[in-house]
């Protein structure tokens, strides 16, 4: 998705604007064709999945285990870093993995995405017996989907303007599916609602704001709202709703 955006709007939903001209791809896997003196953990003709965010390895984030949040995060198809989305690239060692003999090139590609969705799951709590809503199908929404299921969700709901991807969806064990292009909030968190209940946990991965405000008043009190997708920089938000109903914005 944000390979898309920087494709079409030149931004990430108007953070980390372009500049200049880079290569784009972030998702992505590859064989070893050259090693460094000092590796030793990799060799020539090994299949890797790559992770495309190299950090500095010495800020206190990086130091506490949130290496994804330092600040000097060098971040493929992020400017002014290039992608990968090229025949040769080059890439420390550390953050190249070496894939297991049954895992394909394309599977290893999609280890990114997938990352995305264990650790949005796992922050929002998702586990046995949860009921679920997540706003959008891309491929964050779906991966998001997929990892609900594998960690023993009970019942999941997913929402799209797009029919095509809400098969997908379907296909990939949505519980419940509904096309939104041209309904209220209030229809849709209605109808929700009389299909599966308030929600435990809503996984917004479109950054609509209508969407945003869905997963608000679909969520039960005490439950959680997870914020993924990229929206505008301002958004308007049923805040006093959560407030009163401690709903837990993560």
């Amino acid at each position: 998705g944000s390979d898309v955006h920087y494709w079409q709007h030149g931004s990430l939903g108007g953070a980390f604007p372009l500049q200049n001209p880079i290569v784009l791809g972030h998702e992505a896997s590859g064989v070893v064709s050259e090693i460094g003196e000092e590796v030793t953990d990799l060799k020539i003709g090994d299949r890797v999945a790559i992770e495309p965010g190299v950090p500095c390895r010495k800020c206190f984030q990086c130091k506490t285990g949130h290496y994804n949040l330092c600040p000097d995060e060098m971040f493929c198809a992020t400017p002014p870093c290039d992608g990968n989305l090229a025949k040769y690239f080059c890439h420390p060692a550390d953050f190249c993995f070496k894939l297991p003999d049954h895992v394909t090139l394309e599977e290893a590609a999609l280890m990114e995405p997938l990352a995305v969705g264990v650790q949005v799951c796992t922050k929002a709590g998702v586990g046995l017996g949860i009921r679920i809503l997540i706003c959008g199908t891309g491929t964050i929404g779906l991966v998001n989907l997929i990892t609900a299921k594998a960690m023993g969700a009970y019942k999941v709901f997913v929402t799209d303007i797009d029919e095509n991807r809400l098969n997908v969806a379907k296909s990939l064990g949505a519980d419940f599916t509904l096309n939104v292009a041209g309904k209220s909030v209030k229809d849709i968190v209605e109808i929700i609602v009389d299909e599966i209940g308030e929600v435990d946990v809503s996984i917004e991965c479109s950054g609509s704001e209508s969407s945003i405000q869905s997963g608000f008043f679909a969520t039960r009190p005490r439950g959680v709202v997870q914020l993924v997708g990229y929206s505008s920089p301002y958004v308007s938000l049923p805040l006093v709703h959560a407030l009163v109903r401690e709903v837990d914005i993560r």
